[in-house]
């Protein structure tokens, strides 16, 4: 489950990355849409990392206390 959570925060990385360039490609010109997409990418990468940290506290806590 813990290396599940770190491979899932290097998928949603990349699909992140993805975006990122497919939006870059397309324009550099600032758009409401473009810089929406990269927020909604952004965010599930924090969203991925909060996933993580949790499950590596809800281990520890689970062993260590």
């Amino acid at each position: 489950m813990m290396l599940g959570t770190l491979f899932l925060v290097l998928i949603v990385e990349l699909l992140n990355s993805s975006v990122e360039a497919a939006v870059d490609r397309i324009s550099y010109s600032k758009h409401g849409l473009s810089k929406r997409a990269k927020d909604y990418g952004s965010a599930a990468v924090m969203l991925a990392l909060i996933l993580c940290g949790a499950t590596y506290a809800l281990v520890a806590a689970r062993y260590y206390l």
